[in-house]
């Protein structure tokens, strides 16, 4: 330590440091625990409490589920933290009752990658990781009900996912009700006649198992054989995002191929339209809402069905958006899966086979198995990318057109995916860019039905326009726009019986199955004959079972013919037991998959409302009070939810499903989860890297005259994300200790607006350091550690300092209640800074309205001020300062005075001026009458207080 440092701490042993900072922020951090300061009650149940608090009006603000990494903490991960917390703590302030909490999202890969790694059990180390995060949030001063935190790998927890799994899996989705019911009402509809059995037999003459493959087509959770990506090398099925462009796995770089396998799937299909429409009333980004429109993917059309040359009873259906196009398909496509390939392949190529069509194979089979093996190896995203290549194969088949009767050739090609329509197209190149690609790739007719522009030279036209080469000797589009053209079309079609006017989404089931170790066990047992059993409530929580080895088997990278063997699956002690689930012991199988780690986040919000709650998913009576509808709410929900929009489709739309099913069950009152949504930007930081492009540790990077040099040599600067891996994160316990918590605090939400993303400078810290340090000397004596305050009337304080003080209360407080927290810093620190200037102690009553504007910023340090001012009870509780609107606004506003539209005066006049006084106040200015010369006047057109314009006679 300096002999400077040492003499400047002796002359001010009470000044606000690093160092009274921790001790200040542990203090106030224990008392908050102690006293349950954030505990917000329910209206009954175990956490019920004031009465006069649950009158309140209610907020609940909601963080996205953190997921607990063994990283830890850098200072970017906070920073959607801290802004709920200090808009929650503005929001009792301003007197409603705050459910204000915190959860962990505990299941997931990266903990068994490192149970693999290391033989730990991924619990032992995902609570540890739990432990070291929960002490880096509490640093932080975040003010959270304890009570009802949780991580989803609790028993108790998980308990609920799996009866939430349970009610999705006996419920059906009645399309005329357009709502879920219990799955017993559809049994009873097929044992009455009331609803038709698929197929021609009574339902009591069906088997056990013939009943649960009936139930399985309309369950809205079922098991069937689903294309997947699976990945050899990583022996488990991948999500797409865990697929990358190239066909390949993004951990590890392992082939991924295109299988079918027996997997979990949840019906999100049914709730398209639902989806779609309720987002209307959602209080959501636009551009969030954009992307959830576009993944539902909601279009409006037709089916048409195409016979198949060879064989009568066969028919390719397909979804098309531009019927009016029919005439215009010269060839069909079929995407490699689609089960109707196999069955219409002739033994031999016909002589008409183009060479090209073949792919140089001997047969029809023998080409197409060629083709499937090589379209495995592609992700959807590959076989979409617009420009490459077009690839495929003819499959020796024809389907004859049904408005031309031409025969036209089918074929297998990757660019139609299963995943969309029918899993089959009708090509017509005229009309279509990716189909005019393939058909001048394999020497296709092409014949366009709309007219293109006059002067047209490009290749497909796409656009509108009016019906050309249209017309058979029963109808004719000729002449007619698009609309007239598809709906004469369907009509045709629906009189011929081969087809109908549909709509058609690109949302796909959710594939419901991993096969991985750590998540939560399915409650689904079958028995000798296949047939899927649930298990009773009285059997939740199913836990997970010790294992010996946490990996799934993996396989030959390259060995696409292979199948999943998963971890859960060698304990066979557990996977066969014998159950009574009502007609007494028999011997089952457990299913040996797990729930994917979406599973826990799809319904966390109601946990967090009842946590203690054994017997049931949540009481109705606390989710109605928290979460039901409300004027401006219609579907309820959470009142804010932030979080990052990298979850702007798939988190959020498997968490609306949930909710709606939940709905419609009748089990919650909210039909949506979050009613607002609230995108926070990014925390960025440099990254340096060297002449290899690898990056640097940044805090040993020098700059040297605009240039920068690690261990002596050049490096490059870039902007980019902050990580471990990247070299340049930066830890909030850095920060908390070298200025403490209220700082980093300050600095994060002073840094810019919270939906943009920004840079970090660890250099601009001290900035609100220094803040902080005035804030304690306005009000504290450095040397003593006396309050320095006055006990003085407003009526005694200067006008400059009321206007200064009130102008803060209302813009901060407007600012703060929408989100601006870096403004409303920049109105704390203006008036800080003016109450700095001022000669003499300060008023206790403007200490303390400054105390009060900083607690929702800054909570340790106006928590102490607070009780140094002599308060017992915690600043949290206090009611923020109200301002006076008489010192709000402004005492003079500047009022401009034109003749024929130039600026002859300008006039410093009261806000309240009337427009009699403003108009006798201007034509009594000196400049004004020197300007008019004399000259009458003709009209004066007068906008108190801000404009009087004249017109000379």
């Amino acid at each position: 330590m300096s002999e400077m440092t040492s003499a400047a701490e002796a002359a001010a042993p009470h000044r606000y440091t690093a160092a009274m900072a921790a001790d200040i922020e542990a203090r106030w951090q224990d008392f908050w625990d102690a006293e349950g300061t954030y505990e917000a009650p329910n209206p009954s149940g175990v956490l019920a409490g004031d009465a006069d608090v649950v009158a309140r009006p209610k907020k609940f603000i909601m963080d996205m589920f953190p997921y607990p990494s063994g990283a830890g903490l850098h200072v970017g991960h906070p920073l959607g933290y801290i802004a709920t917390d200090v808009f929650a703590r503005h929001q009792r302030m301003t007197g409603h009752n705050v459910l204000h909490t915190l959860g962990f999202d505990a299941f997931g890969l990266p903990a068994e990658q490192y149970a693999v790694q290391t033989g730990t059990h991924p619990r032992v180390s995902t609570e540890a990781n739990i432990e070291n995060m929960t002490a880096q949030l509490r640093r932080l001063g975040l003010g959270h009900d304890k009570r009802r935190s949780f991580a989803t790998i609790d028993p108790d927890y998980y308990k609920w996912t799996q009866w939430i799994f349970l009610q999705i899996f006996n419920s059906w989705y009645d399309d005329k009700a357009k709502k879920a019911r219990p799955i017993d009402e559809l049994v009873a509809q097929f044992a009455s006649g009331e609803r038709s059995v698929p197929g021609t037999r009574a339902w009591s003459d069906l088997s056990a198992k013939e009943r649960a493959d009936v139930l399985g087509e309309y369950r809205l959770a079922y098991a069937s054989e689903a294309p997947v990506n699976w990945c050899p090398g990583l022996g488990t099925v991948l999500a797409n995002e865990e697929v990358t462009s190239d066909g390949r796995s993004e951990r590890g770089n392992f082939p991924v191929f295109k299988a079918k396998l027996r997997q979990w799937n949840m019906r999100i299909t049914a709730y398209a339209d639902r989806l779609l429409d309720d987002l209307d009333a959602l209080d959501w980004p636009e551009a969030i809402k954009l992307q959830q429109r576009n993944w539902i993917g909601r279009s409006e059309g037709a089916r048409v069905d195409f016979s198949v040359d060879s064989r009568p009873d066969a028919k390719i259906t397909v979804f098309t958006t531009r019927p009016d196009t029919l005439f215009g398909a010269t060839y069909m496509v079929l995407a490699p899966e689609h089960g109707l390939i196999d069955s219409i392949l002739p033994a031999e190529w016909p002589e008409d086979a183009k060479k090209s069509w073949t792919g140089g194979a001997a047969t029809p089979a023998d080409a197409v198995a060629a083709y499937r093996k090589q379209a495995q190896t592609k992700s959807d995203v590959e076989r979409q990318t617009e420009h490459k290549d077009k690839t495929g194969v003819f499959t020796g088949a024809y389907a004859l057109n049904p408005v031309t009767g031409s025969r036209i050739p089918v074929f297998v090609a990757d660019y139609v995916l299963m995943g969309y329509g029918t899993g089959a197209i009708m090509a017509v190149p005229g009309q279509d860019e990716r189909d005019w690609e393939f058909a001048e790739a394999f020497e296709l007719p092409i014949v366009r039905t709309v007219q293109p522009p006059e002067g047209w030279e490009g290749e497909a036209f796409t656009g509108q326009g009016t019906a050309i080469n249209s017309a058979n000797d029963e109808i004719s589009l000729n002449g007619l726009d698009v609309a007239e053209a598809k709906s004469r079309i369907i009509e045709w079609l629906v009189a011929k019986g081969i087809g109908e006017g549909t709509i058609n989404f690109r949302l796909r089931d959710w594939l419901f199955s991993r096969q991985r170790y750590w998540g939560e066990p399915f409650p689904i047992v079958y028995d000798e004959d296949g047939v899927a059993h649930a298990l009773p409530e009285s059997m939740l929580p199913l836990e997970l079972p010790e294992v010996d080895d946490y990996s799934p088997r993996t396989f030959d990278p390259d060995d696409a013919d292979t199948q999943p063997e998963t971890p859960l699956s060698r304990n066979e002690d557990w996977v066969n037991v014998t159950l009574d689930l009502g007609d007494g012991p028999k011997k089952y199988r457990r299913e040996t998959n797990t729930m994917p780690n979406w599973a826990g986040s799809c319904w966390y919000e109601l946990r967090y409302l009842d946590p203690d709650n054994s017997a049931k998913l949540v009481d109705p009576a606390v989710e109605q009070y928290w979460m039901g509808p409300r004027e401006g709410q219609p579907h309820g929900g959470v009142d804010l939810y932030v979080g990052g929009a990298e979850h702007a489709v798939l988190h959020l739309l498997y968490a609306r499903f949930w909710s709606k099913v939940l709905f419609d069950l009748g089990h919650i009152s909210s039909a949506e989860p979050f009613h607002k949504l609230y995108n926070q930007g990014m925390i960025q930081a440099y990254v340096y890297r060297d002449s290899r492009g690898f990056p640097v540790t940044a805090t040993d990077v020098e700059e040297r005259d605009g240039k920068f040099f690690f261990e002596g040599e050049p490096v490059k600067r870039e902007l980019g994300k902050m990580g471990k891996s990247l070299k340049n994160a930066v830890t909030p316990d850095e920060i908390c200790a070298e200025y403490g918590a209220d700082t980093l605090r300050l600095y994060e939400m002073a840094m810019g607006p919270l939906d943009v993303s920004r840079p970090w400078d660890t250099r601009a810290v001290v900035g609100q350091y220094r803040l902080l340090q005035r804030l304690w000397r306005n009000i504290v004596d450095e040397s003593t550690g006396e309050v320095t305050v006055v006990d003085t009337e407003d009526a005694d304080i200067d006008a400059d300092t009321l206007r200064a003080l009130h102008k803060a209360i209302d813009g901060a407080g407007q600012d703060l209640a929408a989100m601006r927290f870096n403004t409303a810093i920049a109105k704390i620190t203006e008036l800080n800074n003016h109450l700095t200037k001022t000669a003499g102690p300060l008023s206790r009553s403007v200490a303390e309205r400054l105390v009060l504007l900083v607690a929702p910023l800054a909570p340790h340090i106006a928590e102490e001020l607070w009780h140094k001012l002599g308060h017992t009870g915690s600043v949290v509780h206090a009611a923020f300062p109200v301002a006076d609107p008489a010192y709000v606004v402004d005492e003079t506003v500047t009022c401009v005075v034109q003749i024929k539209g130039k600026v002859k005066a300008r006039l410093e006049v009261s806000p309240s001026i009337s427009d009699a006084d403003l108009e006798a106040l201007a034509l009594g200015e000196d400049a004004v009458v020197a300007a008019l010369g004399g000259a009458g006047i003709r009209k004066v057109i007068v906008r108190a207080p801000k404009l009087v314009n004249i017109v000379p006679a």
